[in-house]
């Protein structure tokens, strides 16, 4: 199997880029970068963006391995799930993961891992072979936050997925790790304080994360905590706005947003899409003008509209002890004082989309239509939805990648005679 994945007839699908084909491991580099690329992609407590590292390795082994035998969706879904719950049995190993990250980005750390459990899963890897792939993983995996909010950060998904596959591929080959790389502050340990371990339970005998709690799906591409300030705000902006009237920003005095101490989503005035994702200013100042926050939204011109930019210096922050920066438990408080006296309050403390208010699936479904239909078909979008959601019937998961590349016609201009 090794000598077949490694040969270089074997390639995987570039999503939407249907002539373009990588070796499985850069197939799933770049296909990760895509995904989180918007910050677009689902996240879970404690705090990770847990599909984008396991997806593209997935997706990418099924178009690689030999066509015989087949690989199910069941099989699929049942590594997908294995690479999820990796993840947050890991993550669950420390009381600092429970909190907004503050030094290293967690889909660098427990994705690298999840990828190499989920590809060791479907590649049908020996314990012993799993054991050195999670150990080999460990020594790829870690990224800074000084990178939240640039171009670089959808690379730490990319790397996550791309390392853990090689992770898995060097386990068969016979590298050897240290596999107490897991038991050891030295060894996993490094990325996180108050790291404690514990024995994993058998997958026969207890119940799964994934059964215990939701992931959170977002409604706009930018940090899940901003969503907590777009709801807020929307509620604000009842109070200010009638009927179809601009905001009256000029009599404005202040906004405070009461939120949790997030140095990296602080930033008063962003320059750059990326720095937008990451700001409760900005986030905050879109939603009282526009009254709905979408993917334009973070467009330069958008960000740099001069009454963005007024509105931008009236805001303050306020971090209230109990509003502390845990996905589960954070809150938005919003006051906007009027130069006429007038102040109004709204807060939210969970906002639609969130793992405890879930998008509904009707919803889900029109996200994946909005984001893929400028490249995919539309048979392509609507066979996809409909596969997903019967995946565990699917009997060769090679057809999803088949989808993946069945892009739209060019739009042809038309010419005025």
């Amino acid at each position: 199997m090794m000598l077949q994945i490694y040969s270089s007839n074997v390639s995987s699908t570039v999503w939407g880029q249907p002539e373009l084909r990588l070796p499985p491991t850069y197939a799933a580099f770049v296909n990760g970068v895509a995904i989180h690329s918007m910050d677009f992609d689902d996240t879970w407590h404690p705090a990770t963006h847990p599909s984008g590292a396991v997806l593209p390795v997935l997706m990418a082994l099924s178009e690689a391995l030999p066509p015989s035998p087949k690989y199910s969706g069941l099989d699929l879904l049942l590594a997908f799930n294995v690479g999820i719950e990796v993840q947050g049995r890991l993550l669950r190993f420390s009381k600092e993961a429970y909190d907004i990250p503050k030094r290293f980005h967690p889909p660098s750390v427990v994705g690298t891992l999840g990828s190499a459990a989920a590809a060791s899963k479907f590649l049908g890897l020996s314990v012993t072979e799993c054991q050195e792939a999670l150990a080999i993983a460990v020594s790829h995996a870690g990224a800074p936050m000084a990178n939240a909010a640039t171009q670089t950060k959808p690379l730490h998904v990319g790397n996550a997925a791309r390392h853990g596959l090689e992770a898995a591929f060097l386990a068969m080959l016979g590298l050897q790790g240290n596999k107490r790389v897991l038991d050891l502050e030295t060894g996993f340990g490094a990325f996180y304080t108050n790291y404690s371990p514990k024995v994993l339970p058998d997958l026969d005998s207890h119940t799964w994360l994934l059964e215990k709690q939701d992931v959170a799906f977002k409604r706009f591409p930018a940090h899940l905590a901003t969503h907590w300030v777009a709801d807020t705000a929307a509620s604000m902006r009842r109070h200010l706005v009638t009927d179809k009237s601009p905001l009256p920003i000029d009599r404005i005095e202040r906004i405070v947003l009461r939120i949790p101490d997030v140095q990296y989503v602080n930033r008063p005035f962003p320059k750059s899409e990326h720095e937008a994702r990451h700001s409760f200013q900005y986030v905050a100042c879109a939603m009282l003008l526009d009254g709905v926050i979408t993917v334009p939204a973070f467009h330069k011109r958008q960000i740099n509209r001069p009454q963005v930019r007024e509105l931008l210096g009236k805001v303050e922050l306020e971090h209230p002890r109990d509003n502390l920066p845990n996905f589960n438990t954070l809150y938005c408080e919003m006051s906007v004082a009027l130069k006429d006296g007038s102040i109004f309050t709204e807060r939210s403390d969970t906002f639609y989309g969130h793992w405890r208010k879930p998008l509904s699936q009707k919803d889900l479904q029109e996200k994946f239509r909005t984001n893929s239909c400028r490249t995919l078909s539309c048979h392509a979008v609507e066979r996809l939805i409909e596969i997903v959601e019967n995946l565990e019937d699917l009997e060769d998961c090679s057809v999803l990648t088949t989808l993946l590349k069945e892009t739209s016609p060019p739009k042809i201009a038309s010419k005025s005679i």
